[in-house]
């Protein structure tokens, strides 16, 4: 069954080509493999809205494909982004490959190099180097384009013939026929692999690879406010390409470690603060730990424990804004005392009156209204 490259977008087929645009790029940081390292689905997925869109957001193969989905029988995409040849309104198969891929039999094709695969390292930070910003030295193995032979795998990087099968194009264009209609497929040169060229003469570093395993040193500057999942792409730093291709890219992705004194969210900062009995009663000055240095912050006195205290500006600061910093004081109740302790506890609320302990006097009128009880009844 073909593909709807519709649904693939989630769009409308009446869809403008903007709401098209929109909703690819939407997809696009859903699924960029990039976000997710080794997850074959969401390759599959990031490749099918590729598909998709490189079908409908091209107004003549949009086109087509809605003529092909309207008459399923007579050929076509089929779901999977070739083309057959159709002697109609269409203009034949040679235009419509010419217009796509620059035609065939017309001229050598310019030589296919494949992009070398991406490398993905975890990086783990501590939660203060990931909120402050901090450079790290890495190390990694990779497979480095040969200098000797300029990745091509011929001795002094000419050692080379161009391949005869293919012509030097690198791909080999195979044509079926059914009735009426031509299918074309093409595919790598199975001679060349795709490089359009045949060794000669290996590179003897290589060993005609074109690729030699080596240890690379990079230092990377993590910026301020990294959280577990951004990563940095150093481009050309991944693995060779296998025909003399640009390398791929090296993605690192943070892990951060759990910090035991905050908690963030995104570039704001939270902070449970323990303060004593005294101190939520009669107020007092405690010191409120920042991620650098700490702040002199006033508890005014009658503070109830779970109070949140808010700051601006004192969260993790970067180049794209400074969050904001909220204080949570838990009223930390002692769990030994003396006698003379109790009984000054004691004394204290002897006296106290609902003035006092106003929440609890809204529970007890509650409780006595309800239930005719007073739940602090002796």
């Amino acid at each position: 069954m073909a593909k709807n490259y519709y649904e693939t977008l989630g769009v409308s087929k009446d869809a403008s080509s903007d709401d098209i645009k929109k909703a690819y790029r939407t997809l696009v940081k859903k699924y960029h493999p990039d976000l997710h390292p080794g997850d074959k689905e969401c390759a599959e997925k990031f490749k099918e809205i590729n598909e998709a869109n490189e079908v409908l957001s091209d107004e003549k193969k949009r086109k087509q494909y809605d003529f092909e989905q309207a008459h399923p029988n007579m050929g076509g995409m089929g779901g999977n982004g070739g083309f057959s040849g159709f002697s109609g309104g269409f203009g034949g198969f040679e235009d419509i490959f010419g217009d796509i891929f620059g035609g065939f039999g017309g001229g050598r094709r310019a030589e296919v190099r494949s992009k070398g695969e991406d490398i993905t390292l975890e990086l783990k930070l501590s939660f203060l180097d990931a909120a402050k910003g901090v450079t790290k030295e890495i190390n990694y193995t990779r497979n480095e384009p040969c200098q000797s032979c300029k990745g091509t795998g011929a001795k002094g990087g000419t050692a080379y013939k161009t391949c005869e099968k293919c012509g030097g194009t690198g791909q080999v264009q195979y044509t079926s026929s059914s009735g009426f209609f031509r299918s074309v497929s093409v595919k790598p040169c199975d001679e060349c692999h795709g490089t359009g060229k045949k060794i000669i003469e290996p590179c003897p570093d290589c060993k005609g690879k074109g690729r030699i395993k080596t240890t690379t040193k990079l230092v990377l500057n993590i910026p301020a406010g990294a959280d577990t999942g951004s990563y940095i792409k150093k481009a050309g730093y991944g693995e060779a390409s296998s025909n003399g291709g640009v390398a791929g890219d090296l993605i690192v992705v943070m892990k951060v470690e759990p910090s035991k004194i905050f908690k963030r969210k995104n570039f704001d900062l939270y902070v449970e603060v323990p303060i004593s009995f005294k101190t939520a009663t009669l107020g007092g000055k405690i010191k409120v730990p920042l991620i650098e240095g700490t702040l002199d912050y006033v508890i005014p006195e009658g503070t109830q424990s779970g109070k949140v205290f808010f700051v601006r500006g004192k969260g993790i600061a970067t180049n794209r804004g400074t969050g904001d910093l909220y204080i949570s004081v838990i009223v930390e109740t002692p769990t030994r005392i003396t006698r003379e302790q109790k009984k000054a506890i004691e004394d204290f609320d002897s006296f106290a009156d609902d003035r006092e302990y106003t929440q609890i006097k809204a529970f007890k009128d509650n409780m006595e209204k309800m239930y005719g009880v007073n739940p602090y009844e002796k």
